[in-house]
């Protein structure tokens, strides 16, 4: 793994790599932060890259609040460099992490809202904070609809009604809540956060990776993970 990204602290143990997002001041999704995850997404796809990847963010009160609206063309420009993706778009980017032939766990502390909200939802599992995790869709809000994926996981997770809900109030959502409605895989308190997540990745790096491997006649364009449902 590359360890010299701009904003993306790599560290591994094993087969587990921890990628912590540091873009002060507040970890909003710009052309940087989307050129290193281009670039790390890459050496991910690589059939030697570790098992199971945790992202989290060295800020402890911000995730990824959203995207840098002052940078969108820039961002995009970066995103394109992908290949592969269909298109310049954090949504083709983020589909493209969902695919990864490696588990993805998301560790939320702080605001995930947005793009943040959709960078996770693009994990394949989701832990969070009890006291230190917001959540939230806010672009209906703002007069346009989410664009980089919410609606259809979220539909998948919720069902219709609670996806509408979420999508439709721009409301933020605490980690109780987020984990009744199935945004994330448990909410837990704070200083119990690392050790659960730390603890199931080590447990799913030390099996027979025959197990987890794609198949090839698996779904087309969809989940990376044999039994795991596709979101498209």
């Amino acid at each position: 793994m590359n360890p010299s990204h701009e904003t993306i602290k790599i560290r591994q143990d094993g087969n587990v790599l921890s990628a912590t997002f540091h873009a002060p001041p507040m970890n909003l999704i710009g052309p940087e932060v989307v050129r290193d995850l281009v670039a790390l997404l890459h050496e991910l796809s690589h059939p030697t890259a570790p098992r199971v990847v945790i992202f989290e963010s060295a800020d402890a009160d911000f995730f990824f609040p959203h995207v840098d609206m002052t940078k969108v063309s820039e961002y995009t420009a970066e995103a394109a460099k992908g290949g592969g993706l269909g298109d310049a778009s954090l949504g083709m980017l983020f589909r493209k992490m969902s695919q990864l032939p490696v588990v993805t766990i998301g560790k939320l502390r702080g605001r995930a809202r947005g793009a943040g909200s959709e960078f996770l939802l693009a994990c394949d599992m989701r832990f969070a904070s009890r006291e230190n995790a917001v959540l939230g869709q806010p672009e209906v809000g703002l007069g346009t609809p989410p664009g980089a994926g919410a609606i259809q996981h979220l539909t998948r997770l919720m069902g219709r009604g609670r996806a509408l809900e979420v999508v439709l109030t721009s409301s933020d959502f605490d980690a109780d809540l987020a984990e009744r409605y199935g945004w994330v895989n448990r909410a837990v308190p704070d200083d119990e956060l690392d050790e659960l997540v730390t603890g199931i990745a080590a447990r799913m790096s030390c099996f027979p990776w025959a197990g987890f491997r794609v198949s090839e006649s698996g779904c087309a364009g969809g989940s990376a993970h044999p039994g795991v449902p596709c979101v498209s």
